[in-house]
């Protein structure tokens, strides 16, 4: 029988918005973000409550960016963060939230008592550090048995090169309840990005910032961030909508203009 994995009862009857946590606003976060803002105005119209975002992202916009990533010649020099939720808060008349620093570096020096959490948090950051200082922060919650706006279920993450990429959402709980099913194996738990990846054998390169569209396009190419934005998305959207998902991730690869998806 196929492997499923049914989403966290909470989430899809909860008595508030969903929290999200989006770390990093460039190249695949500003599409992603706007993607949740557009999931959110569909949710509501179902009769969910839809989703409360907090953006994380202490860069600032520069030329490089527009055209690649969701900014505009009015946004030069503002922090990306604030440019796009502002932004989404206009156009959509939402109350989101931006935040002009790293995650979780900024929760784990607040309050310990009273710690910046979210019931998802997605990455779309560039380097190995973040992710593994996320997860050392997100494991201390695997045990918790509560349900509000500050339990962590879910991890999504997204990673790219030039013209490939994946996205892999994995639970953070130790095991999120499933019910009995006669046509698949319900799975109560999926690996997220670190435990699925050993990054101990990957050798991160700084590439720095890009001092030009032109040099931008040779590191990732226009498209990339978009589909794999898109594709992300979709899994998060169909897990709300349905309740469900057959799917893990994606590996997406605009050489061959393929999407190979990965099986919970």
């Amino acid at each position: 029988m196929k492997k499923i994995h049914y989403t966290d009862n909470y989430l899809l009857k909860p008595y508030h918005p969903v929290t999200i946590f989006v770390v990093g606003a460039g190249g695949t976060g500003s599409q992603v973000i706007t993607n949740l803002a557009r999931m959110d105005v569909a949710l509501r119209a179902l009769g969910h409550p839809g989703l409360h975002v907090t953006v994380f992202d202490p860069d600032t916009v520069t030329e490089a960016n527009i055209g690649r990533q969701l900014f505009s010649e009015s946004e030069l020099g503002l922090n990306k963060a604030m440019a796009t939720v502002t932004r989404i808060n206009r156009f959509f008349g939402t109350t989101w939230v931006a935040e002009s620093s790293c995650y979780p570096l900024r929760a784990a020096n607040n309050n310990k008592e009273k710690p910046m959490l979210a019931n998802i948090v997605i990455t779309c950051t560039d380097n190995i550090r973040s992710r593994l200082d996320l997860w050392r922060f997100l494991k201390g919650y695997k045990d918790v048995s509560i349900n509000n706006e500050k339990t962590p279920v879910y991890w999504m993450d997204f990673g790219n090169a030039q013209t490939t990429g994946q996205v892999i959402i994995g639970t953070v709980r130790n095991k999120i309840p499933q019910p009995v099913s006669k046509e698949y194996t319900p799975m109560p738990k999926m690996n997220v990005i670190t435990e699925e990846v050993s990054y101990s054998t990957v050798k991160e390169k700084d590439s720095g910032p890009s001092c030009s569209l032109a040099e931008a396009l040779e590191k990732q190419d226009l498209f990339i961030n978009s589909m794999l934005a898109q594709v992300g998305c979709d899994i998060l959207w169909r897990m709300f909508k349905e309740g469900r998902t057959l799917y893990r991730g994606a590996y997406v690869n605009l050489d061959t203009l393929r999407v190979n998806p990965i099986p919970v």
